[in-house]
């Protein structure tokens, strides 16, 4: 992503790590596949492809760091799922 940001002017902070995933998938068999000179040419349209994904700019999109779901009331299983049952067949 930064190499792609940076040769083709993108700003790479704002490129999409999604959409660069989903290219590398989609040309990781040809790079594979083909010669040195031929795997450059297809690097360079990957990169190219990938400074084209930008993700617009959205102010004040800053997440607080908190828990959604609150803990349960229940304890923790401490013991094996057989022990526990045993226990509640003779309580």
């Amino acid at each position: 992503m930064w190499s792609s940001g940076t040769t083709y002017g993108s700003p790479p902070l704002r490129l999409s790590v999604q959409g660069t995933r989903h290219h590398l998938n989609n040309f990781v068999t040809q790079l594979l596949a083909a010669p040195i000179a031929k795997g450059e040419r297809i690097y360079c349209t990957l990169l190219k492809v990938i400074a084209h994904k930008a993700v617009p700019e959205r102010p004040g999109r800053s997440e607080p760091r908190v828990r959604k779901r609150r803990p349960k009331a229940y304890p923790l299983m401490t013991k094996s799922r057989h022990e526990l049952h045993e226990q509640l067949q003779t309580a």
